[in-house]
């Protein structure tokens, strides 16, 4: 429940503080003086958006703080789940910057705007007129049959499961689309893999080629200039050898008279040596060259076909071949990696869908039980406020496709007035209509439900008499199941409350400021004959105030 509120520097409220005593508390005002204003600053404390022009006076902040109190399961998740420490006394702050610029604390945790949204919704309620055009809604109206059957855990596996079915189909649509594009250029991928792979592509191998063919293409002349080498260096009769060999003995014959010469001798050996070494070579590479017309044609040829392949792919060497190869390798490898992911996505859909399945039939199930019984209770209490020939249908129906909610659609069907056909109630029921009929479903889940605390925004509109003290006896009985907060117009049901609250306006230093106080008991009977009369009060006015209060 809502213990304490304070509003500092709020549109024309300065700075009020506010104690919210028992489980009914009232709240009234002339049209005009800042109930919406009170209003509008627990609705920024709930999450809504913030704008600088709310801010009363520029040079501080705005600051409105509530201090809840619940220890219901649906708020010690939210705790846990948002990693917050958990504590039965919650102070939920919302302060605002005269730019407009807004900071949310719970407990002095700083949190953002989705969070605090969260986190209210499982402690209050703000329901005003113009949430009357919820009944309008097949959404509002599942969650009252959802309430009412008590289905809260399976609703909640069905929609965790909904959603994933959501983002496992939109994937799989996504991966089939890909796959359907990718099957265009498959077969052409193949056929470029299987091209690249029989060539058996050797990193480097387009330069060895092309050095053996100019070796081949010249063979008779390499052939012919190494026999006539050979021959100079050590076959021809004048060769080298034979040359150097008659130096070699001219030296030794007069070595012994010069003591140089035996180094020369020495240099001279080792050149003999090197020189028989070079023409053995010469003669070994003149014996291995032989042209091989053959040989040249398959070099040619296989030179041809790479040159062909680098061509066609648009590169130079066979590295940068081969490195497409691989590129295309991968690439039909992740095509079939796609069909092995659209294969387990098909299986998670289908067995997601088997479960939404039974999820769907056991909350449908559930929902046609209640109804009658909901049906009844709606219409005996609809009889309770004033409305004896009404009537009150729920017409459930089943799509054929699963939705957020599971596979239903729901009509709540209404009817005034004796004779008259049920149509949906937003076509037929008027305003006053609308409120008791809301009213009258909000008191029958409201102990379906763990909400600690709801308010009433003049959702009496439209009604008086009689009826007024109806509808003050069902708040009434609302409020022994949560905390209840009601703006009225009606002193029948301002009379019962537990504590009685007023919004005035006052002026002070050439300011208009919004003021809430708790009303005395003196000051409450004031009030409630002010509302009787609608004007200054009289003594017939006043009696039935205090006979109005007493009765209560």
């Amino acid at each position: 429940m809502l213990t304490k509120l304070n509003i500092s520097n709020y549109a024309l409220f300065d700075k009020v503080e506010v104690d919210f005593p028992g489980n009914l508390s009232i709240i009234t005002g002339e049209t005009g003086a800042g109930k919406s204003i009170l209003l509008g600053a627990l609705s920024l404390l709930l999450g809504q958006r913030a704008e600088g022009d709310l801010v009363n006076d520029k040079s501080k902040k705005c600051i409105v703080e509530g201090v809840f109190v619940s220890d219901t399961r649906e708020i010690k998740a939210f705790f846990s789940q948002n990693d917050l420490d958990y504590d039965s006394e919650i102070t939920i702050r919302r302060e605002v910057s005269p730019e407009g610029k807004s900071r949310a604390f719970i407990n002095d945790t700083p949190v953002n705007l989705n969070q605090l949204r969260a986190a209210t919704a499982r402690l209050i309620d703000i329901h005003s007129q113009h949430e009357n055009l919820l009944l309008n809604e097949s959404e509002f109206q599942l969650s009252v049959l959802d309430s009412y059957a008590s289905h809260k855990s399976t609703l909640t596996d069905y929609r965790q499961k909904y959603l994933r079915f959501k983002s496992v189909a939109k994937e799989l649509d996504e991966l089939v689309l890909k796959e359907n594009e990718a099957a265009k250029e498959k077969d052409y991928l193949e056929f470029q893999l299987k091209e690249l792979m029989e060539a058996n592509l050797v990193d480097g191998e387009e330069k060895k080629i092309e050095e053996e063919l100019e070796m081949l293409t010249h063979s008779e002349q390499i052939k012919e200039n190494l026999l006539s080498s050979g021959s100079i260096l050590k076959s021809g009769d004048a060769n080298v050898l034979i040359q150097l060999t008659d130096v070699k003995n001219k030296l030794i014959s007069i070595a012994e008279y010069n003591p140089k010469l035996g180094e020369l001798l020495e240099r001279l050996n080792a050149s003999i040596i090197e020189i028989k070494d070079i023409g053995t070579e010469v003669e070994f590479l003149e014996e291995k060259i032989n042209y091989d017309p053959a040989r040249v044609s398959s070099l040619t040829e296989r030179l041809e076909s790479i040159y062909h392949l680098a061509q066609k792919h648009r590169v130079k060497t066979v590295g940068e071949l081969i490195a497409v190869r691989d590129t295309i390798d991968k690439r039909l490898n992740s095509l079939s990696s796609l069909e092995a992911s659209i294969e387990k996505l098909t299986l998670e859909k289908e067995a997601l869908h088997k479960q939404l399945k039974d999820l769907a039939g056991k909350i449908s199930a559930g929902r046609e039980k209640v109804i009658p019984g909901l049906q009844k209770e709606i219409q005996k209490n609809l009889v309770l406020l004033g409305m004896p020939d009404a009537q009150f249908k729920i017409e459930r129906l089943t799509l054929e496709n699963f939705g957020s909610n599971g596979m239903d659609d729901v009509k709540f069907l209404f009817s005034a007035n004796k004779g008259k056909d049920l149509r949906e109630v937003e076509k037929v029921a008027s305003g006053g209509e609308l409120s008791r009929v809301m009213l009258v479903i909000k008191s029958l889940i409201a102990k379906y439900t763990e909400l600690p605390a709801i308010i009433f925004d003049e959702i009496d509109s439209g009604v008086s008499g009689k009826v007024a003290g109806q509808v003050a006896e069902l708040v009434l009985k609302i409020s022994k199941s949560m905390q209840v907060i009601m703006i009225t117009h009606l002193p029948q049901i301002a009379s019962r409350g537990d504590a009685h609250f007023l919004v005035y306006k006052d002026n002070v230093k050439n300011k208009t400021v919004t003021h809430i106080k708790q009303l005395t008991p003196d000051e409450r009977v004031e009030e409630i004959a002010r509302m009787i009369s609608s004007g200054k009060p009289g003594q017939s006015a006043l009696k039935t105030a205090s006979e109005l209060l007493e009765g209560k």
